[in-house]
């Protein structure tokens, strides 16, 4: 057996056995086959896809090439939660916590921000001390003590998907549903979970823009799931417009520090506690979906799970004075608002534009190695389907480049159109999903 038979065969829309793709992963993984050869097996499982026999082997290889984490000293049922990336999700900073608060452990293993999306690390990692970089037995440590742990994934966990992904971002094949099911579930398999919750994003500012295509893959991450013994549930949420008012990493841990406290943003809050509660009923806390909604809300009321969170931000390293006190963060040199040029309604916010304009001012990167301006960001003051006034702010926008900031001001007005009437605004939550397939949510 060679690489190129094996290449040759996926080409051709041939089904591959696991001995072949064990043969291949292996030998990349341990750096027999070279970077253009993985390449080519790539592009040719993005143009011919792999059916879900392959997809769970592939997934199964990858998760056995590291270690698989045993939490078994963690009481109760671990759970954790996944987003396939949007603009302004900061769900993981205030639902991780409510849940721990709950008596639901949450091991969570998050990723960073890469094009107009934004990571969960990169947020955690503005808080000035805070860790992600932890060991496996910090990593174990952290949880058994406080309930929850966020973190980097490990050199440990899944290297096969880690240097695989490096190698997919530059090549063009991060789009391909078999491949972003077997990166996803290799790592939450192996983080120690014992059930999962998805939020599968749709919508301009999402990773999978079309339904159809955001169905499919919440289709086949949770096949996956329940076949490795992982009670696996998701839910389909709208990314049409950002996700609460913030976007940039410090801004969005403001934001989500404030909701902790008892904020109520009204689109965040409503995506966190549906999917907090879906948590907490597959954590054997409550008999119901609804059930665990309620108490998360008491969570936010006892201040619970603001508690949690500065608790696990101390394990990890993080100087909780910058939380408790959120005006000692230092701030962008420049702000410039964004204005409205006419009287109406706000019927839409690109939310795609707006990811990108974040990254001009410095707030995400295009590249894994592009080093991100903690401080910048942009603050909306008004949502879709807002009444405005003419020449009232739409939003202030933040950087410490000054030429950056002006151009990427212009372009984050030109992304937020004003009309004259009140826009029919999409639902926030499209559907839940699970074994049994697709349903409205109501």
């Amino acid at each position: 057996m060679t690489p190129v038979e094996i290449i040759r065969k996926k080409r051709d829309g041939q089904k591959l056995s696991r001995h072949e793709m064990e043969f291949l992963i292996k030998g990349y993984v341990d750096g027999k086959i070279p970077d253009y050869q993985m390449s080519s097996f790539l592009m040719a499982v993005y143009f011919n896809k792999m059916d879900f026999d392959e997809t769970t082997v592939f997934t199964d290889i990858m998760l056995n090439s590291g270690i698989i984490v045993d939490l078994s000293h963690v009481p109760g049922i671990k759970v954790d939660k996944h987003s396939t990336g949007g603009v302004g999700d900061k769900v993981s900073l205030i639902l991780a916590p409510m849940v721990a608060a709950c008596g639901v452990p949450v091991p969570m293993i998050s990723g960073r921000g890469l094009g107009h999306t934004g990571g969960t690390l990169d947020k955690l990692e503005s808080i000035p001390g805070f860790r992600t970089k932890l060991n496996l037995n910090e990593y174990k440590s952290v949880i058994k003590k406080t309930n929850l742990v966020m973190i980097g994934q490990t050199k440990e966990i899944a290297p096969a998907d880690k240097k695989m992904y490096a190698l997919r971002d530059v090549t063009g094949t991060v789009e391909c549903i078999p491949l972003i099911a077997g990166s996803i579930m290799s790592k939450k398999l192996a983080e120690g979970i014992d059930a999962l919750v998805l939020d599968i994003k749709t919508g301009r500012g999402a990773f999978m823009q079309s339904k159809e295509n955001a169905i499919e893959l919440a289709k086949t991450l949770i096949a996956i799931g329940n076949s490795f013994g992982k009670k696996t549930i998701g839910f389909l949420t709208d990314m049409s417009q950002p996700l609460g008012y913030a976007v940039g990493n410090w801004l969005e841990v403001v934001e989500s520090v404030e909701c902790m406290r008892g904020k109520d943003v009204p689109d965040l809050m409503e995506v966190t506690y549906l999917l907090s509660g879906a948590m907490v009923m597959l954590g054997g806390k409550a008999k119901s979906i609804e059930e665990g909604i309620s108490k998360c809300k008491g969570t936010i009321k006892s201040g619970g799970a603001y508690k949690k969170f500065l608790k696990m931000v101390k394990r990890q390293g993080g100087d909780i004075s910058f939380i408790k006190d959120l005006s000692k963060y230092p701030k962008s040199k420049f702000s410039v608002e964004v204005k409205s040029n006419s009287a109406g309604y706000v019927e839409n916010i690109d939310a795609l534009e707006v990811g990108f304009v974040g990254i001009m001012v410095g707030a995400g990167r295009m590249k894994v190695d592009d080093v991100i301006d903690m401080k910048s960001g942009i603050l909306f003051h008004k949502k879709v389907c807002d009444k405005v006034s003419a020449n009232e702010t739409l939003a202030v926008v933040f950087a410490d480049d000054k030429i950056k900031l002006d151009y990427a001001a212009q372009r984050l007005q030109a992304s937020i159109k004003i009309g004259k009437n009140i826009p029919t605004q999409p639902p926030l939550i499209h559907a839940s999903i699970d074994e049994n397939g697709v349903r409205e949510w109501k």
